[in-house]
């Protein structure tokens, strides 16, 4: 199954241009199996979301991105923001709480800088000091693919994660319709519900997977 684990609609992410039930259509139209709601700080409710897959018979799963003191996470498990999330051991607890996942969105920001980037020296030394975020070790995988990076930049979040051991996932980060359909995550296995969802992000049997090439997904970011 190919699932987008990241996306965003307006008005619940303010950075976003996309509808939901625009979202959602795009989403079809890819001939992807399913989409995960994540936006920004916001927890969309059981009911919203079961009523979208319903008109759109549709996997929709909810989720959330939430803005840490050590970059974005992707969130699967909880049903609401509190303060304090932004504390990354505040944020840890309250997901192993409640047996959710976490995944390390696009984590080539804030710690990766294409100059000096290209030459070798520097790159490894920005390598270095992120596998040294121990936070990195609290997340069950690492965005590896995002639709909207650059090559160069998604190649850092993977590098991260091998050095790091840690499984990647793909999705789109779409803030605009025509984002969506750029990367996704294949999952060996059926999901039907968020409980699948996490049950099998905690197996590790998925993978990241790029659905349209680079020079098309740059276009569109």
């Amino acid at each position: 199954m190919l699932i987008d684990l990241h996306t965003h609609s307006y008005p619940k992410s303010d950075d976003s241009f996309a509808a939901v039930d625009d979202l959602i259509d795009k989403a079809k139209a890819a001939h992807l199996d399913g989409i995960c709601l994540t936006d920004h700080d916001f927890f969309w409710s059981s009911d919203e979301v079961r009523d979208l897959a319903r008109r759109h018979d549709f996997l929709v799963l909810p989720g959330c991105e939430i803005n840490t003191d050590t970059g974005h996470v992707l969130v699967f498990g909880l049903d609401r923001y509190v303060f304090g999330m932004h504390k990354p051991d505040f944020l840890v607890d309250a997901v192993r709480q409640r047996e959710g996942v976490m995944i390390a969105a696009h984590p080539y920001r804030r710690r990766f800088l294409e100059d000096p980037g290209h030459l070798l020296e520097a790159r490894q030394e920005m390598l270095d000091r992120a596998i040294g975020d121990e936070f990195f070790g609290s997340c069950d995988a690492i965005e590896g693919i995002n639709g909207r990076g650059k090559d160069v930049q998604n190649l850092f979040s993977q590098d991260l994660a091998e050095r790091l051991g840690i499984k990647m996932t793909g999705g789109s980060d779409a803030h605009r319709v025509e984002q969506i359909g750029t990367a996704a995550t294949a999952f060996e296995r059926k999901i039907t519900g968020l409980d699948d969802l996490i049950q099998e992000i905690k197996a590790g049997r998925f993978r990241a997977e790029t659905l349209i090439n680079s020079q098309e997904a740059s276009r569109l970011a």
